[in-house]
Parts: structure tokens; C-alpha cells; sequence
């Protein structure tokens, strides 16, 4: 069943009203009808199985039948934060890692950062990469949507660690410690409460030894992802996977 996001002021009583792209898409090319049904949900608390009204241009208006009690999110909220890559594949990272269930990603500049930041271009890409978490959001039929944060400086990423329980620096250069040696035990020692937790990963040219120093100073744990050098794009889904899995999300403890 199709599935749609809405602002929480959309609701109003026992009806929702759908706006702009989602309200297009539902007429043309769901070709929704009075009496199909839907799934609407306001990406923090509120999730509802709905009967379509009207279904005109630009708007839709729905009739909720009953409200859904859904646990599709992880317990523990991992954010990926991302060295920005060149091309498009930050956006193979929103989109996948979104499905898989990262919480929120963070874009940064490093060392080795070779796109050329540009603020005015980033704001009609982070409104891209913001579409691009929704729809995946949507497809795989998440609570919530992933935030997507206005690319950080390193030294800016550096002083969000200590809101994190745990942070994962993803480090080729690592020694020996890999990541399933730091998540499992932390995983074990909350097996039912809930945890933030950061994964940091490089860009194409991975960091410099400074950058892990740095790191590892600010209260990250560095970890190695296996003996394969993955590329950019794959690290932080790998990493997220790993994580999910040692939480028991996957079948792990």
C-alpha cells in the first residue's frame, strides 16, 4: 500500500490533506480514486491507515479510518556522516542507507574531499538529497525521515561527537580493531535501551593519519571494516548493516 508523508498540521480531526508532488502523484500516476486506500504518516509520531475523499488537482483529501501502531524503526539511531563524494553518490548513500535505517546523515568536507563546495549549488542539492531520503523513506516504509544536515566543516564534525553514545570512525589504517569488536559489546550492554550513535566515512582517498588522530581525540573509536578496501559509497551501508545486525534489528544477540 502506497505510503505518503505529510506535515503534522496537515492533519486536522479525522481527515489529512495532501499537497504538491504527493497529491499529484496520487492522481496521476496512482490514478487514485475515491475509497483507495493509503498510508499516511507525519515523520515523528502519528501513523494512519486513510481512505481517499477527493482526489483533485494539487490536493487530495483523505478520511482516516484507524491509526496504525508500527515498530519499523531501529532501536538504536545511527547517523552516517559522509565525506561528500564525487558526482552522485551521496545520493546512492542517502537513498540505500535510508532502507537500510539510518537515522540521519550528516555531509562533511575533509582532506581529501576533491568536490568543489559550493554553498549555492549545496542548497538546491541538500533539497535533493532531503526528496531522495522521503521517497526512500516512503518505499521502504519507514516511521520517519531520515534528516539530511547542511554539510559540516571536519573541525565542525569533529565537536558533534560528544552527542553521540558512540562514535565510529572508519579507518582502512586501523590497528586490528574492527568494527564488530566495538559495536557488539556496546550493543550487549544495552539490550533494551536505545543508543545515538555515529558512523564517520571518508571520502574517495580515505583519511589522512592527521584526520584519524583528530578524530580518536574528540572520543571516536577507530575500526576497520574488514580486510577489502570498500569504496566510498559502500562504507557507510556496510558499516550500517553491521551495526543493525549486532543489535538484534537483523538477527544478531
Amino acid at each position: 500500500m502506497q505510503r505518503y508523508f505529510v506535515e503534522k498540521e496537515q492533519f486536522e480531526q479525522d481527515k489529512v490533506r495532501i499537497v504538491g508532488e504527493d497529491a499529484r502523484h496520487i492522481g496521476k500516476v496512482m490514478r487514485g480514486r475515491p475509497g483507495d486506500p493509503i498510508i499516511v504518516c507525519d515523520g515523528r509520531e502519528r501513523l494512519v491507515l486513510a481512505e481517499l475523499e477527493t482526489v483533485e488537482q494539487g490536493e487530495v483529501i483523505a478520511s482516516v479510518l484507524e491509526e496504525i501502531a508500527e515498530k519499523s524503526e531501529a532501536r538504536f539511531r545511527v547517523s552516517i556522516a559522509q565525506s561528500l563524494p564525487k558526482g552522485d553518490k551521496l545520493e546512492t548513500v542517502i537513498q540505500k542507507c535510508t532502507e537500510i535505517g539510518a537515522a540521519a546523515f550528516v555531509p562533511f568536507l575533509s582532506e581529501r574531499t576533491v568536490v568543489q563546495y559550493d554553498a549555492k549549488k549545496e542548497e538546491k542539492r541538500l533539497q535533493r538529497w532531503s526528496k531522495i531520503a522521503k521517497e526512500a523513506a516512503e518505499q521502504s516504509h519507514r516511521s520517519r525521515i531520515p534528516g539530511v544536515l547542511q554539510p559540516l566543516t571536519y573541525k565542525q564534525l569533529l565537536k558533534t561527537f560528544e552527542a553521540y553514545d558512540l562514535v565510529l570512525f572508519c579507518y582502512e589504517k586501523e590497528n586490528g580493531q574492527q568494527l564488530r569488536d566495538l559495536v557488539r559489546p556496546f550493543a550487549e550492554g544495552r539490550p533494551e535501551g536505545a543508543a545515538n550513535i555515529l558512523v564517520v566515512v571518508g571520502p574517495e582517498g580515505g583519511f589522512s593519519e592527521r584526520e584519524a588522530d583528530e578524530a580518536s581525540a574528540a572520543g571516536a573509536k577507530v575500526a576497520g571494516l574488514g580486510k577489502r578496501i570498500l569504496r566510498a559509497e559502500t562504507a557507510g551501508m556496510t558499516a550500517l548493516s553491521c551495526i543493525l545486525y549486532e543489535s538484534g534489528e537483523m538477527g544478531g544477540i
